[in-house]
């Protein structure tokens, strides 16, 4: 596309900030901004912009309850019925796991990948993804396999983490089977709907949040290639839970009886405002409200019992079959918006650097997949047996909290470590 053509598609979205700088650089940055912006498409950021302007309003009378299954409920015969489901598909070879790894350690006040992050736990420290390692492994050991481990990277830390596993040897995990694919990206844009230019006047993007994994897998090849590796369920979770069950039978065994397409774990929230996203049922359908969206009169909702009527909440531990994945990653899924400050290049090329939000990011939410199924499997786990969240430097969330769970949960399960 040349020059002409760009700023007539630029006057036509309406980024009178571009045309300006395109009038003030010289020939070999307006080319390279001309190509980075031939591989933009507009009318996307059109419809971004358009974003901007919606609020989200949620009515609590339209939402019910979710249901969840409760293990501890369950009788041992019922238990074994539906692990046993489960084993069955590891045992034929119909079952991968993907690990979402795209994000950087930006809130921990780390410099990289989140997943090469060292946290102290017992009885050396490790780093995140040698923890995922070990989860398949045990596993595989257990039941004799080798399941395909494929991780979701993003164009900014892709190169650093595939060097990285190779040079830990993949923590003893078969190199054959494990595959990366990029999450893709989405432009910045300010809040008056213009493309955000950083100083080395390169398009500002940020990775479009983990409900892209589906269209990733897509147009990576992924799916193709589970395909053919005759895969028929897969388990999706985040690199930042050091408790994540990577290889949960009995939450592929509740799926397949109750002939869910989807399943997810689930913990009860420990009081209204934890900063989570809730669980519950919109027309029949599996829905969940992101903590930012919640309204009030759900958060302060309680049943008869004067317990939280909203408590069950989304911990991003969800198992996909392959159709569904399929049928997932031909939809547009809703953005979800989030306001931040950024650096950027005015129309006079000069740098501005805001004290306030100025600009906005936008990402999809893998739970936004719930709504396109009638049927979703929902197992309530336990917080200190499923969800230990690496994501602050201190507090809440953090690298003390986390290993103190793992640690505790391995003292419990002693028996069953590697």
């Amino acid at each position: 596309m040349d020059e002409k053509e760009i700023i007539k598609k630029l006057e036509k979205y309406n980024q009178p900030r571009l045309i300006n700088i395109l009038n003030k650089v010289d020939n070999k940055t307006k080319k390279e901004i001309i190509e980075e912006l031939s591989e933009i498409n507009l009318k996307e950021i059109e419809r971004l912009y358009e974003n901007i302007k919606d609020t989200v309003e949620v009515d609590i009378g339209e939402l019910k309850p979710v249901k969840s299954i409760n293990p501890d409920k369950l009788t041992k015969e019922q238990y074994e019925e539906f692990e046993n489901a489960g084993i069955d598909v590891l045992k034929n070879n119909k079952f991968a796991v993907i690990i979402m790894a795209g994000g950087e350690g930006t809130r921990l006040g780390f410099n990289g990948p989140k997943g090469t992050f060292k946290i102290d736990v017992e009885p050396k420290p490790k780093y995140l993804f040698e923890i995922m390692a070990d989860s398949i492994q045990r596993a595989n050991k257990k039941y004799d396999i080798t399941i395909p481990w494929y991780i979701m990277t993003s164009e900014k830390n892709n190169d650093e983490i595939v060097s990285f596993m190779e040079e830990h040897n993949y923590f003893g995990y078969p190199k054959d089977f494990v595959g990366f694919f990029k999450q893709g990206e989405l432009p910045l844009i300010t809040e008056d709907g213009q493309i955000v230019l950083d100083e080395n006047y390169k398009i500002r993007k940020a990775a479009d949040g983990n409900g892209s994994v589906f269209k990733s897998m897509r147009e990576r090849g992924v799916i193709e290639d589970m395909k053919e590796k005759g895969i028929e369920w897969v388990y999706i979770g985040q690199i930042d839970n050091i408790l994540l069950k990577m290889v949960d039978t009995l939450l592929l065994g509740v799926a397949i009886k109750e002939g869910s397409e989807i399943a997810t774990r689930s913990v009860f929230k420990d009081f209204p405002r934890e900063r989570m996203g809730t669980l519950c049922l919109k027309n029949g359908n599996v829905k969940v409200i992101e903590y930012s969206e919640i309204p009030e009169d759900m958060i302060e909702a309680k049943n008869e019992n004067g317990e939280m009527l909203f408590g069950e909440s989304n911990i991003t531990c969800n198992l996909f079959s392959l159709k569904a994945i399929e049928k997932i990653s031909l939809k547009d899924l809703p953005y979800h918006k989030a306001h931040k400050r950024y650096n950027y290049l005015d129309e006079n090329c000069k740098i501005c650097e805001p004290e306030e939000p100025n600009a906005y990011k936008f990402e999809y939410f893998i739970f936004d997949s719930f709504e396109y199924f009638n049927q979703i499997s929902v197992v309530r786990g336990k917080r200190e047996e499923d969800f230990a969240p690496v994501k602050n430097k201190e507090g809440v969330q953090s690298p003390e909290t986390a290993a103190k769970l793992y640690n505790d949960y391995w003292r419990r399960h002693a028996d069953e470590r590697m």
